[in-house]
């Protein structure tokens, strides 16, 4: 499953009546799976009264604690809540793109966007956040678009105020569910029933998994944050090696489509990826018309890996 849904409930509130938000998240550290982001919110007048429900930093509840309290949440009139959940694809590729988008920035930019949420259909006033980076400059962030209201960024705030504890359960009930419902859509070539451990890089089992479901050519499965070193160890020592040609190389001469063709076909000499895939049973006396149709019978068969179907990419006869 792509955790590109999020859930949402509005608040049931009077007319012009003063909210207060808290944001927080789930899932920050691990190497498996999305990282969340919640908020919740409810009118200031009941600060006192909701608090008295119970809430607390996700991480010192009990599951079936925090199931409890979520379902309260749903069935408050006066709360409303957002979770926005940000897939491992995201991620690896916002961190790993040329034009770097690191965590910190995809973070504060996610948590923005809940304020923006909030202040849309409610009058906000109030707004808690848990720390993200560098403290100040984060709150900067927030009243530069959102000049009139009273902005608190700090560290630990999921303990510190009832509405940040309440978006943090919010954010990790999200986050369970759907790791818990996660369907791969790699299929039977992910071994999805080997133990996955905390999903942190420091867990055995959480490594253990990563190098049972590794390929050597597509890596891991989209459950997986490639932008993590632990990833990138893995990838560094066990992955096939592919170095691409170029424009400029291509510019530096006249025979440029030659130079892409003869860098392909050293590429294939020494190896690596096309020893991975052409293992057809041709021969070095079999035509090259009979290699080409033996290869593409053997990619719509036993070698076309679903990575190739889920990831869209598709045998290329000629370029």
């Amino acid at each position: 499953m792509v955790c590109s849904h999020e859930l949402e409930k509005r608040a049931e509130l009077e007319d012009g009546v003063e909210v207060v938000m808290g944001i927080d998240e789930a899932g920050r550290g691990p190497v498996l799976g999305p990282l969340v982001y919640a908020c919740a919110y409810w009118p200031i007048g009941e600060e006192v009264v909701n608090k008295k429900m119970g809430f607390a930093d996700s991480k010192r509840l009990k599951e079936e604690d925090r199931d409890r309290l979520f379902a309260d949440i749903k069935a408050k009139p006066g709360i409303g809540f957002k979770s926005s959940p940000l897939s491992p694809k995201i991620i690896s590729h916002s961190m790993l793109q040329l034009s770097k988008y690191n965590l910190n920035e995809l973070s504060q930019d996610t948590a923005i966007e809940l304020v923006a949420w909030v202040a849309k259909q409610a009058n906000l006033r109030r707004v808690y956040v848990d720390a993200v980076g560098n403290t100040s400059k984060f709150r900067e962030r927030i009243l530069s678009r959102f000049p009139d209201l009273d902005v608190t960024v700090t560290e630990k705030a999921d303990s510190k105020f009832a509405v940040v504890s309440a978006a943090s359960i919010c954010a990790k009930v999200t986050r369970d569910d759907i790791l818990a419902r996660w369907q791969f859509e790699e299929g039977a070539v992910v071994q999805a029933d080997a133990p996955m451990g905390s999903g942190y890089p420091s867990d055995p089992r959480t490594k253990q998994w990563l190098t049972t479901n590794f390929d050597h050519v597509f890596g891991f499965p989209s459950i997986v944050r490639f932008s993590w070193s632990t990833c990138s160890t893995i990838l560094k020592r066990k992955a096939i090696r592919v170095d691409w040609g170029t424009d400029d190389e291509d510019d530096d001469n006249a025979n440029g489509p030659d130079r892409k063709r003869r860098k392909l076909a050293s590429t294939q000499s020494e190896g690596s990826i096309h020893q991975h895939f052409a293992k057809t049973g041709t021969s070095a006396s079999t035509s090259s018309k009979e290699k080409k149709k033996t290869l593409s019978k053997s990619f719509s068969a036993e070698l076309r890996s679903s990575y190739f179907s889920v990831r869209q990419l598709a045998l290329l006869d000629d370029f």
